[in-house]
C-alpha cells in the first residue's frame, strides 16, 4: 500500500517540466467536455425554437450552430489527446532514460541476483503500460467522468424510448476506425521495432556491464541509449498524428449523425410520429452517459495494471548503489606509475557470503612488472581483478595503487587506470572501428587501425567487404573466437593505460595467431603494469613474477624455473595445464 501512495509523486516529478502542456490539455478536456454536454442544450434549442415553433429558417441557424459546437469540440478532442498522448510518450522516454542512468551505475552484483530478461522487461513492458495510461487513460477517465456526471444531471429530464436510432451512427463510427486504424496499426508497429531495439541495447550493455564499467562507458552509453530514446520518439509522432485524427474523427462523425438525426427525427415530430423529449434524451445524454460508463470501466484497470508496473519501476530507479565513489574523492599523482599494493585482502561474494574466495592476501606489483597469476580454478584469480577495479567491495584489507587506497577515489578516475581483456571476448553488435574505438571513444579512425595493425587484427578486418565499417552482429557473431580475441586486444591496446588485465588474452587463438599476439603484448606490456591471468606456458615464461593462488590464499611466487623446483602445485599445474 506504501507503494501506491508514492506512485503519483513519482510520476509527477516526471510531469512537472511539462506543466504547462499538462494544464493546456486538462483546458482542452475541459472545454471538449462542456461542449458535448452543451450540444445537448443545442438539441433542446432546435426542439423548442425549431420544431415546436415550426421555423424552419431558425432551424437550419440551429442545425449550423451545433455542427460548429461539434467541430470546436471534435478539435478540442484532438488537441487534448495529443497533448496527452505525447506526454505519455515524453514521461516514458524520461522514466527510460532516468532507470538507465540508475542501472548503469550498479554494480555486478546487483545483476548477479536479478536476472537481466527481468530487467528488461520491467523497462520496456512496464513503461509501455504506462505510457499507455498517461497518454490516454486518465485522461479518458476525467473526460469521461465529467461527461458522466454532466449527462446523469441532464438526463433527468429526458427519455430514453428512442433506442433504435443508435443503429444509424454505428456505420459512420466504424469508417474511420477502418481506415484510419490501419495506419495506426502500421505505425504501431514501427514503433513498436524501434522500441525493440531500445530493449536491444539494453540487453547488450547491461550483459556486458563489466565491459562497460571497466572502459568507463557509462557517459558514452548515456548518449548512445538517448539517441535511441529520440528514435522511438520520432517513430512515435506519426502514429500520434494519426491516432489523434482518429479519435477526433470518430468523435465528430458520431456527434455529426446524431445531429443530422435530430433534424430528421425533427421533421417526425413535426409530423407528430414521435416527441421530441424522446429524441433529445436518447441522442445526447443516453448515449452520452452509456459511453462514459463503458470507458470508466476499461481505463479503471489499465490504471491499475500501471500502478503495480510503475511500482515495479521504481524498484529499479531507487536501487541502492553498493559501489559508488566517496564524497570528497582523493586524487592519483600524475603520471599513474601502476604501483599495486594489496594488503590483508580478503572477500567472499554477497550471494554466498559463508564461502571465502580470498584470505589476507598481501601482495606488493612494481611499477612495470609483468604478473602471472596462476591456480587452480577456483583460485580467486578473476576475483582479484573484480577487486582491483572496484566491482566489489572486500571484506577485509586493502588494495592500494600508487600508493593511493582504491576506495577513496573517484570510481571513474580508478578504473580509467585499467584495461581490460577478459577470457570471453566482448563485441558489441556494431561496426570493428566502433568496437575498437570502446577502449577510447575519441579515437581517430588511423589511432584505431594502428592498435588493429599491433594486435595482429588488420589483416583480417581488411579482408571483410566493408573493412573497418564492418557490422560484426550480436556477440560478434560474424567472428571467431581468435578474431574476436584480437579485436577485444586491440581495444585494450588503444585505451593505453597504466595497468593490463589480460584474463588469458590468448586462449583462444591457434599457435601462429597466439605467436603474433604474443608479440603484440610484448609490446604493448613495455612501461605497463601487467597482471595475466595464465593457463599457457609461453605466458608464464615471459612474466617478471609468478603469483600461485589455491584456495584464494598466496602459496608461492617466482619465476617459472623456480616454482618448478620448489612447488609441488605448480608442477602439477604445469604438467596438466601449462604444458598441455
Amino acid at each position: 500500500m506504501q507503494a501506491n501512495v508514492a506512485v503519483l509523486p513519482w510520476l509527477g516529478s516526471f510531469l512537472r517540466p511539462y506543466r504547462s502542456r499538462v494544464m493546456l490539455a486538462l483546458l482542452f478536456l475541459l472545454i471538449g467536455s462542456l461542449s458535448w454536454l452543451a450540444l445537448g442544450q443545442g438539441v433542446r434549442l432546435l426542439v423548442d425554437e425549431g420544431f415546436v415553433a415550426d421555423n424552419s429558417a431558425r432551424l437550419n441557424q440551429i442545425t449550423l450552430g451545433i455542427l460548429l459546437l461539434c467541430t470546436l469540440a471534435s478539435a478540442a478532442v484532438f488537441c487534448r489527446f495529443y497533448l496527452m498522448t505525447w506526454l505519455g510518450e515524453r514521461v516514458s522516454a524520461d522514466i527510460r532514460n532516468r532507470v538507465y542512468q540508475h542501472m548503469l551505475k550498479l554494480s555486478p552484483a546487483f545483476y548477479s541476483q536479478m536476472r537481466t530478461g527481468e530487467v528488461i522487461s520491467r523497462f520496456t513492458a512496464d513503461t509501455t503500460l504506462l505510457q499507455s495510461v498517461v497518454g490516454s487513460g486518465l485522461s479518458m477517465a476525467l473526460r469521461s467522468t465529467l461527461t458522466a456526471i454532466g449527462g446523469l444531471l441532464m438526463m433527468a429530464l429526458t427519455s430514453f424510448k428512442m433506442t433504435g436510432l443508435v443503429l444509424l451512427a454505428v456505420p459512420l463510427v466504424l469508417l474511420p476506425i477502418i481506415v484510419l486504424g490501419r495506419k495506426v496499426r502500421k505505425l504501431s508497429r514501427a514503433s513498436q521495432d524501434r522500441l525493440a531495439d531500445v530493449g536491444a541495447y539494453v540487453d547488450e550493455s547491461l550483459h556486458e556491464i563489466h565491459t562497460v564499467q571497466s572502459y568507463g562507458h557509462e557517459m558514452r552509453d548515456q548518449q548512445l541509449f538517448a539517441g535511441h530514446i529520440e528514435q522511438v520518439m520520432q517513430a512515435a509522432k506519426q502514429r500520434i498524428v494519426y491516432r489523434s485524427l482518429l479519435i477526433a474523427a470518430v468523435m465528430l462523425l458520431s456527434i455529426s449523425a446524431m445531429v443530422l438525426i435530430s433534424w430528421v427525427g425533427a421533421r417526425d415530430v413535426m409530423a407528430g410520429s414521435v416527441t421530441a423529449g424522446e429524441l433529445t434524451a436518447f441522442m445526447f445524454y443516453a448515449v452520452m452517459v452509456a459511453g462514459s460508463a463503458a470507458t470508466i470501466s476499461e481505463v479503471i484497470g489499465d490504471i491499475q495494471r500501471a500502478a503495480g508496473a510503475t511500482e515495479r519501476l521504481i524498484e529499479l530507479a531507487t536501487a541502492p548503489v553498493d559501489i559508488c565513489s566517496p564524497a570528497q574523492p582523493q586524487h592519483l599523482s600524475q603520471p599513474v606509475s601502476g604501483a599495486l599494493s594489496i594488503r590483508q585482502l580478503s572477500f567472499a561474494y554477497p550471494q554466498a557470503a559463508d564461502k571465502t574466495v580470498l584470505s589476507q592476501l598481501n601482495v606488493d606489483i612494481k611499477p612495470g612488472e609483468r604478473i602471472a597469476l596462476v591456480g587452480p580454478s577456483g583460485a580467486g584469480k578473476t576475483t582479484l581483478f573484480q577487486l582491483l577495479q572496484r566491482f566489489y567491495q572486500p571484506a577485509d584489507g586493502q588494495i592500494l595503487l600508487d600508493g593511493t587506497d582504491i576506495s577513496q577515489l573517484d570510481l571513474a578516475e580508478l578504473r580509467a587506470q585499467f584495461a581490460l581483456v577478459p577470457q570471453e571476448s566482448v563485441i558489441f553488435a556494431t561496426t570493428v572501428l566502433e568496437n575498437v574505438r570502446y577502449g577510447r571513444p575519441d579515437a581517430t579512425e588511423q589511432e584505431v587501425i594502428a592498435a588493429c595493425v599491433a594486435a595482429r587484427a588488420d589483416g583480417f578486418i581488411r579482408d571483410f567487404s566493408d573493412g573497418y565499417a564492418t557490422e560484426l552482429g550480436e556477440r560478434g557473431v560474424r567472428l571467431s573466437g581468435g578474431q574476436k580475441q584480437r579485436i577485444a586486444i586491440a581495444r585494450a591496446i588503444l585505451a593505453d593505460r597504466p595497468v593490463l588485465l589480460l584474463d588469458e588474452a590468448t586462449s583462444a587463438l591457434d599457435a601462429v595467431s597466439e605467436q603474433q599476439v604474443q608479440q603484440a603484448l610484448d609490446y604493448l606490456m613495455q612501461n605497463k603494469t601487467t597482471l595475466i591471468i595464465a593457463h599457457r606456458l609461453a605466458t608464464v615464461i615471459n612474466a617478471d613474477r609468478i603469483l600461485l593462488l589455491d584456495q584464494g590464499r598466496l602459496t608461492d611466487s617466482g619465476t617459472h624455473q623456480q616454482l618448478l623446483q620448489s612447488s609441488p602445485l605448480y608442477q602439477q599445474l604445469a604438467r596438466l595445464q601449462l604444458l598441455s
